[in-house]
């Protein structure tokens, strides 16, 4: 006979006879079915068939120690209440409903959102979202006899997994039809419902990613005219056209093995494009986007503020909560006290150094493939490999750099989970936030190494002709980019965020879909033998139904949101840290998070099981990590803008060594001749003896050259540093200093200008207090006149 259909109730409310071969707090419902039937939107069930969560467990023999595990926390939860509904397929499944007393309780002991009625006669009924997570709590802190909970019996194989389940609730149907759907693609999120179907979290989630896509906005119509005013003098920079012209000025070779002295003027294209995103106003918009992420922050705070106040969380207490809710579980619980050994902490930071230690290992790995790289390439037989070899191995060391983050990212996470049990935070959100510090610490050093070292050192540690570092005492350093070094970090990041925000959008939604596709083909496929002929079928209990859909769907954890929260925040950390080499990166990331927002609400409505509601009243350590970020972007600009990019040596030539600063020539071109006064000199006979020079040297005018140039400020005669280059150097600093001295006042200034909270949201709160307060004294006065 098959397996049966039963309602596991508290042994104090059986309201059935059992039927035979039954135990008697197990109801028979119906037979197993040996084929489901596939129903994306299954009826309505009656009342008392609407459960709040759904166990699964393998099909364990009778006896066996996982079985007798799994009946131990089933009837826990018995005498906790809860009434059970047992179904048997090829898993096992349990749909679990808790007592309403549990959701009263909660209710009359805090007063929040949900019931703001402080009399417990007046509690009403509680959300779906809220009662998901009340039972999700008391699932996962319940305790068998032996002192297991789900999450350990989880790790046994006791059972397998738990979900809540998407219901065919009219707020679901709303998210599905106005929200998860690519025409309102440009259209303002409900963020209300989301809050009532997915809870707090999410919703704070989806509404800080569009405040920031919104925002993007403004930081993308700059991006695109300092971009577009480049091409618009592609061709009339008077830099480009020395560079252009410079047919007879022959650069020292690239690497060591008859490599050619080649023509400056074959740069002359590149030239041309790095001036696009290398000139004036590159400097205007660095500062304009430190500017933009504090203010992007205050506004954020602004918002969360109105919309946390709407919800009436302004003044929510999260250790209240989680106070509350072991009290309704347990009320003989002691609360966990907060712990700190200076020992543990100790040893978390050393391994946190150590892993950091070894992600710069991997950035210096990455460098060593360039140099080994460009030497090969050098070395072909192809004339376009020779020419193009320091491109060519910057743009493979970039998809290498991408291949390594994604890598990394999985043994990231590993050692963040292990650093936070070695830690033991107190609570769940504790462990959240130190998790998040730790892995995106790990993920900002392995996104960021290599840019860093190509932004920072590139071509300035590699030492000059006559004299190279070399790596392994054999190959060379690579050298920048002969039209600039700022090429070098344009190509990284447009490589990078591009193939971040494509690839990894497209296979963050194709996975998962093509996996659902998958599990409903086989769960389509016919499996049921054995019917009689003239036998008809009989009618399938919806639960199973509805229970089977939603375990089909992809599997939800802890991480997921995080994930999604992980993912824009390295956008935001591209979009502003390195902003001044890649004016484009905010116009790319506002493409991307409008996709990104309807691909999260497919995945999240259509893809995935429902996640389970979180109660928060702000996106929580984010804010501080989005900081310290606006910090890093100050400084990144500015020494991108000081180090990286010409801009400097070029202000320096024009107030120092031009015509106009020598002679006050204005009918000139103040940077005119800047190119051959950044180039210093080399003796051809100076080069190092394992140096193979080609057979047969070039000639200028019909005669053979005897020197060659290269990008430095040298002398001539024993290759020591000139003025100028200590001029240019002081002046970089002071830069520097001046840069992110005035971008982080006006940071400030914009931080205390804009408030944290809006003044109709201060004056609400006001007025609630005064009130609840006014309400208070009017008891108090009832009682002393009775």
């Amino acid at each position: 006979m098959p397996d049966p259909i039963r309602v596991l109730r508290p042994s104090t409310a059986v309201t059935a006879a059992p039927a035979q071969g039954t135990r008697p707090d197990e109801i028979l419902l119906t037979p197993r079915r040996e084929s489901p039937v596939p129903d994306t939107k299954p009826p309505y069930p009656p009342d008392e068939e609407k459960w709040d969560f759904v166990l699964v467990s393998d099909v364990h023999a009778v006896g066996s120690e996982k079985e007798i595990k799994r009946k131990k926390f089933l009837g826990v939860l018995r005498n906790k209440g809860f009434i059970i509904k047992k179904i048997e397929d090829e898993k096992v499944f349990y749909g679990v409903r808790a007592p309403e007393q549990i959701f009263q309780k909660y209710q009359c002991l805090l007063r929040n959102s949900d019931s703001r009625l402080p009399k417990p006669s007046d509690c009403q009924e509680v959300p779906v979202a809220t009662r998901i997570r009340i039972v999700n709590f008391i699932l996962l802190n319940t305790e068998t006899p032996d002192r297991e909970k789900l999450r350990s019996l989880m790790k046994k194989k006791v059972f397998e997994t738990m979900f809540p389940l998407h219901k065919n609730e009219e707020i679901r149907e709303f998210l599905e039809e106005h929200w998860a759907r690519w025409r309102e693609i440009f259209r303002q999120q409900p963020i209300r419902k989301i809050r009532r179907y997915f809870g707090e979290k999410v919703a704070l989630y989806f509404a800080w990613l569009g405040w920031y896509t919104f925002l993007l906005g403004f930081a993308a119509v700059p991006g695109v005219l300092v971009f577009g005013a480049g091409i618009a003098v592609f061709s009339s920079s008077q830099v480009s056209k020395e560079i252009c012209e410079a047919t007879d000025t022959y650069m020292c070779p690239l690497c060591d093995q008859r490599c050619p002295f080649w023509r400056l003027s074959d740069t002359c294209t590149y030239a041309k494009v790095t001036h696009i995103f290398d000139n004036e106003g590159t400097v205007l918009f660095a500062m304009f986007m430190a500017i933009w992420a504090t203010v992007f922050l205050e506004l954020w705070k602004r918002q969360r503020a109105r919309v946390v106040t709407d919800w009436d969380l302004y003044g929510w207490d999260e250790e209240e909560e989680e106070l509350a809710l072991d009290l309704i579980n347990d009320p003989q619980r002691k609360p966990q006290q907060y712990q700190h050994s200076y020992l543990r902490s100790t040893i978390i930071m050393l391994l946190a150094l150590l892993m950091i230690a070894v992600l710069i290992g991997i950035a210096h790995a990455l460098v060593i493939y360039r140099v080994v790289a460009t030497a090969f390439l050098t070395q072909s037989t192809s004339r376009f490999l020779q020419e193009q070899a320091n491109t060519l191995a910057v743009m493979t060391g970039a998809v290498l750099h991408y291949l390594t983050i994604i890598t990394m990212t999985k043994v990231n996470r590993q050692v963040a989970k292990f650093l936070c049990e070695l830690e033991k935070p107190r609570t769940f959100s504790q462990h959240e936030n130190s998790f998040t510090v730790k892995f995106f610490t790990f993920q900002f050093f392995t996104n960021f190494s290599s840019l860093i070292y190509v932004a920072f050192f590139l071509g300035r540690i590699n030492g000059h002709p006559g004299h190279y570092v070399r790596v392994a005492g054999k190959w060379r350093l690579e050298e920048c980019h002969p039209s600039g070094c700022i090429t070098d970090l344009f190509i990284q990041m447009a490589i990078i965020m591009l193939l971040k925000q494509t690839i990894s959008s497209i296979m963050e939604y194709l996975v998962p879909w093509v996996r659902s596709k998958w599990q409903l083909h086989e769960w389509q496929c016919p499996r049921r033998t054995g019917m009689v002929l003239g036998e008809e079928e009989e009618d399938e209990d919806p639960c199973k139904r509805q229970w089977l859909s939603n375990y089909k769907l992809n599997e939800v954890n802890m991480f997921s949101l995080f994930d999604e929260f992980l993912e824009m925040v390295i956008q935001y950390s591209f979009t502003t840290i390195f902003v001044a080499a890649f004016p484009l990166a905010p116009l790319l990331a506002l493409l991307n998070n409008l996709v990104e927002i309807r691909l999260d609400a497919k995945k999240m409505m259509e893809l995935r099981r429902r996640m389970v509601p979180r109660k928060a009243n702000d996106i929580g350590i984010w804010l501080q990590v989005l900081e310290a970020i606006g910090t890093l972007a100050v400084i990144g600009n500015g020494l991108v803008i000081a180090i990286t990019s010409d801009f400097i040596p070029i202000q320096v030539y024009k107030y120092l060594y031009s015509p106009c600063g020598k002679e006050n020539h204005t009918g000139v071109d103040c940077s005119t001749g800047y190119i051959n006064h950044s180039l210093s000199t080399f003796r051809i006979q100076d080069f190092e003896a394992h140096t193979q020079l080609p057979a047969a040297l070039p000639a200028v005018n019909g005669v053979t050259i005897q020197e060659c140039r290269y990008r430095d400020y040298r002398n001539a005669d024993d290759y020591s540093y000139t003025a100028q280059f200590w001029h240019i150097f002081a002046a970089r600093l002071a830069f520097l200093i001046l840069f992110e001295h005035v971008a982080l006042c006006v940071k400030l200034i914009a931080a205390w200008y804009v408030p944290d909270v809006p003044r109709g949201v201060k004056n609400q709160l006001l007025k609630r207090k005064h009130e609840d307060l006014h309400k208070k004294l009017s008891t108090l006065e009832r009682c002393t006149e009775v």
